[in-house]
């Protein structure tokens, strides 16, 4: 049977609970959505840090809570912090997060491979901060979470392997529907697909209404699927119920099991991607490669 990557996003930057009291944010809510979440088959989680006010934090000693919590219960689960420029722009914060060690160590972290506007704000990410960050990623054996909007991106990441900043198997997050990008249909999936390296493993996403749709044409294309309240907090297209991150992932598992196919485990996600076994630590099985 095909089997399929799930990345799940529980929280991301935007939701707060007076848009959904379903969003974690406290790091015990966040540890306890991943590791209930997880029962379902989830192979690897995308997460972002909130402070005690709910907002969106840089601060590791939070992502320490947050990893070493899910790690207590669950130590195969491939973890990924964001290192966004959406709310930061400040290189050393940015890349704080990078420093954990031992079970706090992130095996992946977030990579948007150039600048882009969202709805409202714009999330910066100029060339000096993007090498700056693969740089410090290379150096400390943790796994860039490609992360590509639109074609150009998809080019960039060309660019960084030819310079010898990045190397196979490649992981990218295809993310389609945002306003100022890539739009959320069969044409723009497939051509990023194609541009896509042939030794890469992919995951697409769809943001807001469009999460769905993505999702189900990623199941039936055999491709990974990222899904999770960081990119839509609704269950309907009508925006009359309010999801619960189980409630996106356990419609997932049976689109795909419509589809005949099941969600890959961790462990072999993790040989797939070149990552560390948890016995042996976590990050890149090869850092100095």
């Amino acid at each position: 049977m095909e089997e399929i990557i799930v990345n799940f996003t529980p929280t991301g930057m935007i939701p707060t609970k007076e848009m959904t009291p379903h969003v974690p944010l406290h790091p015990d809510e966040v540890i306890e959505d991943v590791l209930r979440c997880s029962e379902l088959g989830v192979s690897m989680v995308h997460l972002h840090a909130r402070n005690e006010k709910g907002e969106p934090t840089w601060k590791p000693e939070v992502y320490r809570e947050i990893i070493t919590g899910i790690r207590k219960e669950n130590k195969d689960l491939i973890l990924c912090v964001s290192c966004s420029g959406r709310t930061v722009q400040d290189l050393e914060k940015r890349s704080a997060v990078l420093n954990l060690e031992g079970q706090a160590k992130p095996d992946m972290a977030s990579l948007t491979l150039s600048s882009l506007n969202f709805n409202k704000v714009a999330s910066i990410n100029s060339p000096k901060v993007i090498k700056s960050l693969v740089g410090a990623m290379q150096e400390r054996g943790i796994k860039p979470e490609l992360e590509a909007f639109d074609l150009g991106m998809i080019n960039y990441a060309k660019y960084l392997r030819k310079k010898g900043l990045i190397e196979p198997p490649f992981y990218f997050n295809l993310i389609l529907g945002n306003i100022a990008c890539a739009q959320a249909n069969l044409l723009s999936m497939g051509l990023m697909k194609r541009e896509v390296p042939d030794d890469s493993v992919i995951s697409y996403g769809g943001v807001g209404d469009f999460q769905r749709l993505v999702n189900s044409l990623a199941v039936v294309t055999g491709k990974g699927v990222r899904v999770g309240l960081e990119d839509n907090i609704w269950y309907d297209k009508d925006r009359t119920k309010l999801a619960t991150n189980y409630d996106l992932l356990k419609r997932v598992k049976k689109i795909a099991e419509i589809h005949e196919k099941r969600f890959i485990s961790a462990s072999k996600l993790r040989d797939r991607l070149g990552l560390k076994k948890p016995e042996e630590g976590y990050g890149k099985a090869n850092p100095g490669d």
